[in-house]
């Protein structure tokens, strides 16, 4: 049985692709800071030990580590949000040159944030770099830590993740549990663009990225089709049957996330990615469009 280790599986993306893989037949390993099962092993993201054996010869080692972005920006959490990014990586790429026999393919997470905010040009893969703030920051010091070791043995693939769609975590049971209290109107203009996957399809793109051997690089996570803000939180109160949705206005947000020690640009930045290279690829979304996936999601 083919061996497949996820850092960070523990989470909400991380749960979704043990049970996936492990469903395709994988035999999964988690490393975790907290092991309770038998296919748990402990490090802690920053050191070698005893869990670098685990690495030998696997199908693929993927990293999903990373402190929740949706947390207080304070000076202590923003560390945490870069260190516990920077570090796993640094140590999975130290940990795989120091196999005898490396895993095959070495997956790891990223983000989007580093595409410019636009309303007009769709960014894919081959798009500027060139945002600026603390999110872009993280961003690029996540991707110079994969980048640091050569790893020549193993194939390097890198997830820039957009907004994932899900029941279990992430942005979507907070956004329902909103619009179903009546706030699911416009957030800000409205007018920003928000790239997004249904869970399910993540999942299926890492199976997909797995079975094709020749795909390496860069790969933009995201449905094909980016929705504004209006249309999304439109789509959420149709698919959740609410009549009305009262509209927050730019100053409110921004003054809610200062409250709240969030980052407004997760709701005023307009993200408006692609994913090129996995449609010239030949992958099939089952979820293309947001009306879709919704209506799975809820219904």
């Amino acid at each position: 049985m083919k061996t497949i280790i996820i850092a960070g599986g523990s989470g909400f993306l991380g749960s979704a692709l043990e049970t996936h893989l492990t469903a395709l037949g994988f035999q999964v390993n988690i490393l975790t800071r907290s092991p309770k099962r038998p296919n748990e092993i402990k490090w802690d993201g920053q050191s070698l030990g005893h869990w670098v054996q685990q690495l030998e010869n696997a199908e693929a080692v993927i990293n999903l580590t990373g402190k929740s972005i949706n947390s207080r920006m304070t000076e202590e959490n923003k560390k945490l949000i870069v260190s516990s990014r920077v570090d796993s990586t640094l140590c999975l790429g130290e940990a795989i040159n120091a196999c005898e026999k490396p895993p095959k393919t070495w997956i790891n997470a990223s983000g989007a944030a580093i595409y410019p905010s636009t309303l007009d040009t769709p960014m894919d893969e081959f798009s500027p770099e060139t945002e600026q703030g603390f999110l872009e920051d993280v961003v690029r010091a996540w991707e110079k830590a994969f980048h640091t070791f050569s790893n020549p043995n193993t194939r390097k693939i890198l997830l820039r993740i957009n907004v994932v769609l899900g029941n279990d975590g992430g942005a979507l049971p907070t956004l329902k549990q909103l619009t179903q209290y009546g706030l699911g109107g416009k957030q800000g203009s409205g007018k920003q663009l928000m790239s997004w996957i249904h869970l399910e399809d993540l999942v299926r793109i890492i199976e997909f990225l797995l079975a094709n051997e020749s795909l390496e690089g860069v790969f933009n996570i995201c449905a094909p089709q980016p929705v504004t803000n209006k249309k999304f939180m439109a789509t959420m109160r149709n698919t959740l049957h609410m009549p009305f949705g009262i509209p927050q206005p730019e100053f409110l947000l921004k003054l809610g996330s200062r409250l709240a020690g969030i980052d407004a640009d997760l709701i005023l930045k307009s993200r408006n990615v692609v994913p090129k290279r996995l449609l010239d690829n030949g992958f099939q979304f089952k979820y293309p469009e947001i009306e879709q996936a919704l209506k799975n999601l809820f219904n």
